[in-house]
């Protein structure tokens, strides 16, 4: 019997090995659209997987990208290409029609993500060594500027992370060792070359880890690593300067070990609430989105990582920091109750929904698989094989601020 239980296990993992081989043949079907599309991060493997939505299929297999362990992406206007920012610097330009990198740069030490202007004309990139933002060309990733994140009398370079577009071609980002909040716009100057201007320097608390704006533009969120709290920017009242908010919601409480820091791109904002995962806590901050005063908290199996809405705002779906990272919890938005939770495998590292909220796509890392679910019945539909997937990036992300 034990030994039957051992060859099937070795024959699906033959299956799996054989189905992932097969993506890297990249035949991409003729007259192929770009809305269905998306990637998935093979972050051991520095490939990306190109998949159809609706088909719920893998397309194609992209490898080359380097180092992905901390890899995310941003899409072209007319959603043909994805630029992938990986950890080690590396800025790479994927055509998703072709199946194909069309061109890809080392362009820092170490990086931590980036954005799309709202022009779609330029691509920014966060860095962590040697620090500051690097702007590029979205057309062929040529530089175009840098902004040195200079602190200190502009002896000393910060890490700079939080890095999102905003109306006005503009981009924010956090200065996690200069404790400030940076305000940008791209200008087009007479000569016809185009210019990062520094349009305010905002003071914050301290270590500023991570940034969202919300989806309309109008707010960007800081979190802060060093103190209890967060901070908020008014874009369309920049004159109010920096709010603190939520700024004891720990007070008085015996902090836990912080394993892995929420990431602040995945908080939910739903209608006129947001779900913010508590650092420190097996909790989900319920937070009215007019005053930014606290409604509620929910608590959760362990500490939330991401806290992410369908975009219908109906549900919020959380998964968990190591070593409770086998564990996914779904909360109604109306009523906060957890109405369902999975126990898929460890490793579960990414969500991301169906433009309409059908579905929900998630990458469980150990166990090498993407599981789609239907988010009305909170069935499993189906299981892809794809090697220690992260995140998962659809199309869609175009056509949404701060995405």
């Amino acid at each position: 019997m034990k030994q039957t239980i051992y060859f099937i296990k070795i024959l699906i993992v033959l299956i799996n090995s054989i189905s992932i081989y097969a993506y890297a043949q990249c035949n991409m079907p003729d007259n192929l659209a770009t809305g269905d599309l998306g990637i998935i991060i093979e972050r051991m493997d520095g490939s990306v997987l190109i998949i159809n939505t609706t088909s719920q299929t893998v397309l194609c297999e992209v490898k080359g990208l380097g180092d992905l362990s901390h890899a995310s992406t941003v899409f072209s206007r007319d959603e043909r290409y994805a630029f992938v920012f990986g950890r080690d610097g590396g800025l790479t330009k994927i055509d998703l029609l072709k199946g194909k990198i069309s061109k890809r740069i080392i362009q820092s030490g170490n990086s931590i993500g980036g954005a799309i202007s709202q022009d779609g004309r330029y691509i920014a990139v966060s860095n962590y060594t040697p620090g500051g933002v690097n702007i590029f060309s979205s057309d062929d990733l040529s530089p175009v500027t840098k902004i040195p994140a200079t602190y200190g009398a502009g002896k000393k370079q910060s890490k700079t992370v939080g890095l999102v577009d905003a109306p006005g071609n503009q981009f924010i980002f956090s200065l996690y060792d200069a404790n400030e909040i940076w305000q940008v716009q791209m200008i087009d100057t007479d000569t016809g070359k185009a210019t990062a201007k520094i349009i305010h320097k905002y003071k914050v608390g301290k270590a500023p880890y991570d940034g969202l704006i919300s989806s309309n533009g109008r707010f960007y969120i800081a979190g802060l690593f060093g103190e209890d709290g967060l901070v908020l920017l008014d874009l369309w009242h920049p004159e109010k300067g920096i709010q603190r908010i939520l700024e004891h919601y720990g007070k008085g409480e015996k902090k836990l070990p912080v394993y892995k820091m929420p990431h602040l791109e995945g908080w939910a904002i739903a209608g006129n609430k947001a779900f913010l995962p508590a650092v420190g806590h097996h909790e989900v901050l319920v937070v009215n989105t007019n005053d930014w005063q606290e409604i509620s908290r929910i608590n959760v199996h362990s500490q939330p990582v991401f806290a992410m809405a369908s975009p219908d705002d109906r549900q919020i779906w959380v998964n968990f920091a190591f070593p409770d990272n086998d564990t996914l919890q779904v909360i109604d938005t109306e009523t906060y109750d957890i109405i369902k939770q999975f126990q898929p495998g460890k490793g579960i590292l990414h969500m991301e929904f169906t433009p309409r909220s059908e579905k929900v796509w998630v990458s469980v890392r150990d166990i090498d698989t993407v599981i789609i679910y239907d988010t009305q019945t909170l069935k499993e539909i189906k299981r892809l094989p794809a090697k220690k997937p992260s995140g998962i990036f659809f199309t869609s992300r175009a056509h949404k601020i701060g995405l």
